[in-house]
């Protein structure tokens, strides 16, 4: 059209990204706006505003999901690292990091090379409340606080341009790309006996809400400094999420200081209106409840087609289409969509699928595989006595199964059965047919495999077919004849029988039979997923993951419904509590758990440290509810927001590795809080650290722990607090703890 872009002072790099959008934003008419507020922006030709797809996905690779990215013949394929809940096993979070660093680097060389966009709709951060829920693969586990310190990592490296990770108007700081944390808020639920995550309501507490389900975004938010939040289909006590001004406007923009946009899922919008039917709104009501609630993005037709009728309705002002707008294009900005980022430039096809982030995914593949059974140490194998190799399993060719979903073409895959080839001769048999293993009729030829082998691995597990985006479960065992192939086949071995295990398995594979020697999980360990397993197996490497999730007995899932919200156990209808925080009953594996090849040992350099915090005549004690009086306190507790706070309890843990092989070791601290507080958790999650030691060496690993981030509680008001009181400092599974007397002095 023959513009003349200088003329345009959002082009001028003088002025403030703020200035800069408020004049891209004023340039256009109502129905212009209204298009650039869909996840396919149309652009404005007439003031050179090009079209931009705001939907790409990155969870664990860049993905061919979405509008904004696709793979052809000139980027056919992007590192496939192991999906979240692999990789969170490793508890490591310069992995965490590192990894969303190799992530955008490929994203932002694909955006040079024309395949992509700069705005990516991950991390999935939902703390994972029921075993059963499809889309476990996705997240980083169980634990907010867990949850949380993978989201700002990930986000971190995803995000963070180098040099520039603290700018003091983090409103300006650049980013390599966008990342989103989603879904917002108290999501976890897709599928299950007729109940959908379209229409669900989801009835929680305050102290639930606070306590759980929006602390991984909290942290996210304030300490990834993300720059989108996707919020979520279900209803939460009645509101949809994306129309909840509470859960947007206030505690999102307002309390925790958001810098970026707010994106719906897919359709909510449309959801809302017609099978929600909230409100019995119509579509120009719907989208200016949602506009006013504070999202600013429509991923999906209804803001695009509804909006202008909305404003000339008089239900919304065009004003508050230009918020939204103006947020959306600071982002933009910041990603150097107008401009550039030189650094960036020079990023391109030789750094995706490069040697180095092939390596990273097959390092985080290892971290993350979980130790759960090795009896007699009969792993790690050793070459010269398992010549002959039988794996067997319907997932011991696994490919496409081991990269879970979101997925890119990944630059290659190493099966199972590749990773063991190269350590022994292999013979192979599926010993079901597909994953759902249907009938028993694979299961002879199988254990004729297993008779001629020196040793047996099966590859069992669950896939995309069994639990998914959509699909929850509604057991927690192997699918079909699986079982009855690991008992036959391992009777049949004339060796010992080791299973690695995809994803969610039977949580009764330790009590099948006694020649099942050693039990490996595995999650989704990503295109180097086979190489890992047999560098594990064969003791290349030593395995240092720990269980991100509990492993509950299968009976557990009848006790409670799945959409039962509450993290407590409910007394009156006798369900038990959920996660390691409120379930106090039997397992298969708790939280936390992990194996290794070698030993480790902890020494304490403190044991009691005392906290004294003084109160003013402005800081008022807090009621708690106490099983007895016995337990009570003069000051029970103060609440958090009333406090400086900035105590610390700082420690250091010497780690010796007593064994003969080298090993990582994953120190996990938890606190527990003063005896006799009725309704808190049993214990929680406060720090961990992954540290390698050498064989007969030690190591050091320092702890400097806030304390009102460390001790807290929320009571049943939602108000969080500080008890005063003997609380404890726990380390994983060791005996030894700290005691923390805090009290309150004025």
């Amino acid at each position: 059209m023959g513009l003349n872009m200088a003329d345009f002072a959002y082009c001028d790099k003088t002025l403030s990204y703020e200035v800069r959008a408020k004049d891209l934003v004023d340039r256009m008419t109502l129905a212009e706006k209204a298009h650039q507020m869909g996840d396919q922006a149309t652009g404005v030709i007439r003031i050179g505003l090009p079209r931009y797809h705001w939907w790409s996905e990155a969870l664990h690779g860049v993905s061919h999901i979405g509008h904004g990215t696709w793979f052809n013949e000139l980027v056919p394929s992007a590192t496939s690292f192991p999906t979240v809940i692999h990789t969170t096993a490793a508890f490591n979070q310069s992995l965490w990091k590192t990894i969303g660093k190799a992530v955008s680097t490929e994203a932002r060389a694909m955006y040079n090379l024309g395949n992509a966009g700069l705005t990516y709709w991950s991390p999935v951060i939902n703390p994972v409340r029921d075993p059963r829920w499809g889309r476990i693969t996705e997240t980083p586990g169980e634990d907010p606080f867990v949850v949380g310190t993978f989201a700002s990592n990930f986000v971190r490296g995803l995000q963070d341009l180098e040099g520039k990770e603290h700018t003091n108007d983090t409103r300006f700081r650049p980013l390599k790309v966008s990342a989103c944390c989603k879904h917002y808020a108290a999501y976890d639920i897709d599928n299950w006996k007729g109940v959908s995550r379209f229409t669900f309501d989801a009835k929680v507490t305050e102290q639930d809400m606070v306590e759980t389900f929006l602390r991984p975004f909290e942290m996210c938010v304030k300490d990834g400094d993300v720059s989108s939040v996707m919020c979520s289909y279900n209803r939460v006590n009645g509101i949809p999420t994306c129309a909840d001004p509470i859960l947007l406007k206030e505690i999102i923009r307002e309390q925790w200081k958001f810098n970026g946009y707010i994106v719906s899922d897919c359709d909510s919008i449309l959801e809302m209106v017609e099978r929600h039917k909230w409100l019995n709104d119509t579509a120009e009501d719907a989208v200016a409840h949602a506009l006013k609630a504070g999202l600013d993005l429509d991923c999906g037709d209804y803001y695009p087609v509804y909006l202008e009728k909305s404003v000339r309705q008089g239900k919304v002002k065009e004003a508050e289409i230009d918020t939204s707008l103006n947020y959306l294009y600071v982002v933009l900005m910041r990603l150097g969509f107008f401009d550039g980022i030189p650094s960036l430039m020079s990023l391109g096809k030789k750094d995706i699928c490069s040697e180095e982030h092939i390596e990273l995914a097959a390092e985080a593949a290892r971290e993350g595989i979980v130790l759960l059974k090795n009896i007699e140490s009969s792993l790690p194998w050793k070459p010269d006595e398992s010549k002959t190799l039988a794996v067997i399993g319907p997932l011991a060719n696994a490919t496409r199964d081991m990269i879970g979903n979101y997925e890119g073409t990944p630059c290659r895959y190493v099966s199972p059965l590749q990773g063991f080839s190269a350590f022994g001769k292999v013979i192979h048999e599926e010993g079901c047919e597909g994953i759902k293993c249907p009938t028993d009729k694979l299961i002879f030829p199988a254990t004729q495999v297993a008779k001629r082998a020196d040793a047996t691995i099966l590859v069992m597990g669950t896939n995309l077919k069994i639990e998914n985006e959509g699909l929850d479960r509604d057991e927690l065992v192997l699918p079909g004849y699986q079982n009855q192939l690991i008992a036959q086949v391992s009777v049949a071995s004339k060796g010992g029988v080791d299973i690695s295990s995809f994803l969610n398995p039977d949580r009764n594979l330790e009590y099948i039979n006694k020649k099942i020697k050693g039990i490996l999980w595995v999650g989704h360990p990503g295109q180097e997923g086979g190489r890992a397993i047999a560098d594990v197996v064969f003791g290349k490497y030593n395995p240092g993951g720990r269980l991100p999730l509990t492993w509950y007995r299968n009976d557990y899932v009848d006790k409670l419904p799945m959409d039962s919200m509450p993290l407590r156990p409910v007394d009156s209808l006798h369900y038990p509590g959920r996660t390691y925080k409120f379930f106090n009953g039997s397992t298969v594996y708790p939280f936390g758990y992990g194996l290794s090849y070698t030993s480790f040992n902890y020494k304490l350099t403190s044991k009691k440290v005392p906290i004294s915090i003084k109160l003013n005549r402005l800081h008022h004690c807090r009621n708690l509810n106490y099983i007895n009086k016995s337990f009570e306190q003069p000051c029970p507790a103060v609440q958090v927001d009333d406090i400086t706070c900035d105590n610390e309890i700082a420690f250091e843990v010497e780690v010796q590795n007593v064994g003969d092989r080298d090993g990582s070791e994953v120190v996990m601290v938890y606190s527990k809080p003063p005896e006799g507080i009725a309704g808190t958790h049993i214990k929680q999650v406060i720090g961990f650290e992954r540290v390698f030691v050498a064989a007969k060496k030690s190591e050091k690993v320092k702890f400097a722990l806030n304390v009102c981030k460390s001790l807290r509680i929320v009571d049943n008001k939602g108000y969080t607090l500080l008890a005063s009181g003997l609380h404890k400092i726990l380390l994983g599974t060791s005996s030894e703890s700290i005691e923390v007397n805090v009290s309150f002095v004025r």
